[in-house]
């Protein structure tokens, strides 16, 4: 359980955050999704497909990729490390942070060098993080609230920096679904969770919303599975499911809507056997070892996948599927935004929520209480999902790794800026994907 854990709670509102999603509107200039899988802000609308009307989508788009193939692009060919994996990543989409606006936009895959072989990569909204095989962690970013980890605040979007842990601790594991709000999260080898960066709602339960510009360790016990988005985030540690930080909609699913900067229990999940927790702007999933998801949070566009639109739960509802769940991916945005993909253990793809901008991967627009199936190009098989805002990815059994959704700032990573209602094959030789917000990044197998 907790150490030290008070049940102190306190009430906060959106720190400042009106004026930027003011800011972002006034640039775009239209319809404005904010932050996604799940963090704060990220504007999610620009020029779409042929077909679809940028005001409004239409309910029966005209896409110019039939759902039984998959564009394929000129593939990005990374160099090979020595070893089983690759030195190199590829990230592409933007990022942003507290009153930065949108950075770095690429639109298509672009290599990333770091200084040994990459084991996992992660994500938050503002930064991306790659974990070494040696246990070292390597960031680039935006580093403004410390989401860099390197005691600074300044930002690297050319150079990896390494994260600056204690000298004698290494780095396990990395949650890649996802980081919270200018946050950084990750697992040393002793199973103990540190965290660094804005902190804003006191996600990182330390009992106060400051900011950490080096990584401090939380006061949890052992903890195999982690997660945040926004200004909240869920910790799996000694058997119980606990949760600290903004409770906008029921997101910490302790049963109440109290914001806390310590932690309080989730309702009715057994920690120990919850294997994934993953997070969104105001929702919040689990996945247990017998194959059951439960999620909890916002519904306005059927999100919790119960067949309801507008009923928040603010503690865990189970969502009902065809087989056990092997693999999800949870994403979304502001208020209306968010969406699920889950791959069950046949292999088969399903998924429900905001389908705004294709998201789904169904080739419709509109909202999907209820779980759908998902049908992948013909003859590709996936094996594993990313979600951002309002964009889906999914690496293929052969490493092919495809895109599709809202691609305004680069996000579907094809080169382009319209939104994609079918996959694209945006790079190969993927290993693990991971997508917050606008951006998203691949871990790459060796090359022969």
């Amino acid at each position: 359980m907790p150490e030290g854990a008070s049940g102190e709670l306190s009430l906060r509102t959106v720190r400042g955050r009106t004026s930027l999603v003011r800011t972002f509107l006034a640039a775009v200039g239209g319809v404005l999704l904010l932050a996604g899988c799940g963090n704060f802000v990220a504007s999610l609308t620009g020029a779409p497909t042929a077909g679809v009307s940028a005001a409004a989508p239409s309910p029966s788009p005209s896409p110019s990729v039939s759902p039984s193939a998959a564009v394929i692009l000129p593939l990005p060919n990374p160099p090979a490390s020595a070893g089983g994996g690759s030195a190199t990543t590829l990230h592409w989409g933007t990022v942003f942070g507290t009153n930065t606006g949108m950075l770095d936009m690429l639109t298509a895959p672009a290599t990333m060098n770091l200084p040994g072989t990459v084991a996992e990569v992660g994500t938050s909204n503002s930064t991306q993080y790659a974990l070494l095989t040696n246990g070292s962690l390597y960031a680039w970013g935006v580093g403004t609230t410390g989401q860099l980890g390197d005691g600074g605040t300044q930002n690297s979007f050319d150079m990896p920096v390494q994260v600056q842990f204690p000298s004698d601790v290494k780095i396990a594991w990395i949650p890649t679904d996802a980081m919270p709000y200018d946050t950084g999260l990750a697992v040393d080898t002793t199973g103990h969770v540190w965290g660094w960066g804005e902190n804003g709602g006191g996600e990182l339960c330390t009992g106060k919303a400051t900011d950490y510009l080096s990584p401090v360790r939380l006061p949890f016990g052992t903890v195999s599975a982690v997660a945040g988005a926004s200004n909240h985030a869920l910790y799996d540690s000694d058997g119980a499911v606990w949760a600290c930080g903004d409770n906008f909609d029921g997101d910490l699913g302790d049963g109440t809507m109290a914001n806390t900067m310590t932690p309080v229990q989730v309702w009715g999940l057994p920690g120990s056997e919850v294997t994934t927790l993953v997070a969104s702007f105001a929702n919040s999933g689990a996945l247990l070892a017998d194959g059951q998801y439960f999620n909890w949070g916002f519904n306005t566009a059927g999100q919790l996948g119960d067949g309801k639109v507008g009923s928040m739960s603010d503690v865990p509802v189970p969502v009902t599927l065809p087989g056990p769940v092997s693999q999800v991916a949870l994403g979304g945005s502001y208020w209306n935004n968010g969406q699920t993909l889950v791959l069950l253990s046949t292999g088969a793809v399903w998924a429900w929520g905001n389908n705004a901008f294709c998201q789904l991967g169904t080739g419709q627009f509109g909202v999907q209480p209820d779980p759908v199936r998902v049908y992948p190009p013909a003859g590709v098989q996936y094996q594993s999902l990313a979600t951002g805002s309002g964009t889906a990815y999914a690496i293929s059994t052969t490493g092919n790794v495809y895109a599709w959704g809202v691609s305004h700032v680069g996000q579907v990573g094809d080169g382009g800026t319209r939104t994609v209602c079918y996959p694209v094959q945006i790079a190969s030789h993927g290993v693990q994907v991971s997508s917050t917000a606008d951006d998203a990044v691949i871990s790459l197998s060796a090359q022969s």
